[in-house]
């Protein structure tokens, strides 16, 4: 199972950007699927989750990008996005992906992560 990001790049403050991430692989189930964020110096932190359940998928967000980003499924639940607005210069940071992936229905899922694309945003 792999994950891979992309859609990082550079960016002017006030700018947009979508990232995506596409499973790949033999499994049999995505459970949730998030973005995580690393700035240089810093420990890796949660930018948004989607969770599924019973009744749909459920998001969260990091308060520092609750109303400007936006994670969100594709049709085919192998990809996750995340639609990134009104970005600001403290948004640099490598934006990992990751996955609650089961890959046999004899084994508990596990989490997989993807390699992280870089997102830079210039004042």
């Amino acid at each position: 199972v792999q994950l891979q990001a992309s859609g990082g790049g550079l960016v002017q403050a006030g700018g947009s950007l979508r990232l995506s991430c596409a499973a790949s692989g033999r499994f049999v189930s995505i459970y949730d699927m998030g973005w995580y964020r690393q700035a240089p110096g810093k420990e890796r932190e949660l930018v948004a989750v989607i969770t599924r359940g019973t009744r749909g998928d459920s998001t969260n967000y990091a308060d520092a990008v609750k109303g400007r980003f936006t994670i969100s499924r594709g049709n085919a639940e192998k990809t996750v996005y995340l639609q990134m607005y009104s970005l600001k210069p403290e948004d640099t940071a490598v934006y990992y992906c990751n996955a609650d992936i089961r890959v046999h229905w004899g084994r508990a899922s596990s989490v997989y992560w993807g390699q992280g694309t870089l997102v830079t945003v210039s004042s």
